[in-house]
């Protein structure tokens, strides 16, 4: 089933701090849901989350990865990105 996905707007708005100024973007997030392994999920929701390699600094901290997870409902043929976390740090054995 080919899904439109939806993202809070402005996406760099959403919730505190917005998703762009926590380490990614609409890409990452559209990939997290697409290729993502599942995590658990409250309210109804879906959770899906995916290790990326950084290798960057961040804060002034250097991170070999980061960690994205995503919550979201479908609705209909909609996917809808209600919450995204971004970590950073280092997991060995989740890719």
């Amino acid at each position: 089933m080919n899904y439109c996905f939806k993202f809070p707007s402005p996406l760099a708005g959403e919730g505190e701090g917005g998703a762009e100024e926590r380490g990614t973007d609409e890409n990452e997030i559209r990939d997290v849901i697409l290729t993502g392994f599942s995590i658990p999920a409250k309210y109804g929701r879906a959770g899906k989350a995916k290790v990326y390699e950084f290798k960057k600094n961040r804060l002034n901290k250097y991170y070999e990865q980061k960690r994205v997870e995503v919550f979201y409902t479908i609705e209909g043929d909609a996917i809808i990105s209600v919450t995204v976390y971004v970590f950073y740090g280092k997991w060995e054995d989740v890719k």
